[in-house]
């Protein structure tokens, strides 16, 4: 994990012991930065976990506002704060009406979304164990603030990694049959990946693969021996990200060939799809409009991007909803990641809202 961030991490984390500490909720550390904190109701009942992400990222901020990030470099350009401080809010609520509550509530402060790590490393040390069901928030810069959106089935896609290494043979640029040039080689590779896309996978299924580096070569006149690319792939069904592997394996080792070069993969597994489960979909949806009426859900297309809460979903029921930050007035449009990414924190208290009413809706209907 990048140094910059961990520290972040480490001071959200303390300031969110020190609120927990303030309302006397007990918690435990948690995959390092982390924090699980837990609310027992005045009755035994199930278990609903909330989760929220709390890492920052390597981003200077560029916004000039009292809260501005104290650590150069470091931001939080995603909304992961808000996230934070959504579920302390809630906490807040829950814990002063936990005689009315029949059942437990778990809340998860995790760390290292960006990593993809953070969620897994959770459920490694034990997180979901006795948890029947989840839910999660994500501030949404692209719906405008007021605005909630809550579907079931695919909302986000998942997010691998992979590397390819290309082999050739060195030599002079001016005798080019005298070596394998992993230039062009690994040119072709880059266009033939194409294909998998366009070709082999059904054009009603939603793929991309995209290669982000290429670093190869050190003169103007030096045929390289070597080349190494990174990418990444993106879908939504489990049995085509089961198969992506093999595709691009075929593909590389057959073009480096044509060209008498080598190619090997390295292929990592980020995070799975990121699916709402149909019950829990319909929980929050009747909880947002309970709390703003119907006219506060909008539609929202599914996203490429990954979110690591899918972890928390292959292991129970749950669903993640969009709470929308955009507001013009305020400068609060700009994307996820950028330099100048601010939220408006009306929106702050939507998401409180609903992170508690979600959590009573799911032990109300299954205790």
């Amino acid at each position: 994990m990048y140094p910059e961030v961990s520290l972040q991490e480490f001071r959200t984390s303390q300031r969110i012991k020190e609120e927990l500490d303030k309302m006397g909720i007990p918690y435990t550390a948690s995959a390092g930065t982390g924090v699980i904190a837990v609310i027992e109701g005045s009755r035994q009942g199930r278990t609903v976990g909330l989760r929220a992400d709390i890492d920052a990222l390597q981003v200077q901020e560029l916004n000039d506002v009292p809260y501005k990030s104290k650590n150069e470099g470091v931001m939080h350009a995603c909304g992961h704060d808000g996230h934070a401080a959504m579920l302390l809010g809630a906490a807040k609520i829950l814990n002063e009406m936990k005689g009315e509550i029949k059942g437990t509530v778990k809340l998860f402060f995790q760390p290292a979304e960006e990593l993809a790590v953070g969620a897994k490393k959770m459920i490694e040390e034990g997180a979901m164990e006795g948890v029947d069901g989840t839910f999660a928030i994500h501030l949404m810069a692209d719906v405008p603030c007021g605005k909630i959106t809550l579907e079931e089935g695919p909302r986000l896609a998942s997010a691998d990694i992979f590397k390819i290494t290309v082999e050739g043979k060195g030599g002079h640029g001016s005798m080019p049959h005298q070596g394998i040039d992993v230039v062009v080689a690994g040119s072709a590779i880059i266009m033939q990946l194409q294909s998998i896309v366009s070709r082999e996978v059904s054009p009603l299924q939603p793929v991309t693969l995209s290669i982000g580096s290429f670093h190869t070569g050190t003169r103007f006149n030096v045929i390289a021996s070597e080349g190494v690319m990174e990418g990444t792939t993106r879908c939504f069904d489990p049995k085509i990200r089961e198969e992506l592997p093999k595709m691009i394996q075929r593909v590389i080792e057959n073009t480096a060939s044509s060209y008498r070069a080598k190619a090997k993969l390295e292929y990592i597994l980020g995070t799975p799809p990121t699916i709402n489960h149909k019950e829990s979909s319909d929980i929050g949806q009747k909880s947002i409009e309970k709390l703003f009426g119907r006219d506060a859900m909008v539609p929202y297309e599914k996203l490429m991007g990954g979110e690591d809460y899918s972890m928390f979903l292959e292991k129970a029921q749950g669903a993640i909803a969009f709470v929308g930050i955009g507001n013009e007035a305020k400068e609060t449009c700009y994307s996820h990641h950028h330099g100048r990414f601010n939220m408006d924190e009306d929106a702050l208290e939507l998401g409180t809202a609903l992170y508690a009413q979600y959590a009573l809706d799911f032990l109300n209907k299954f205790n």
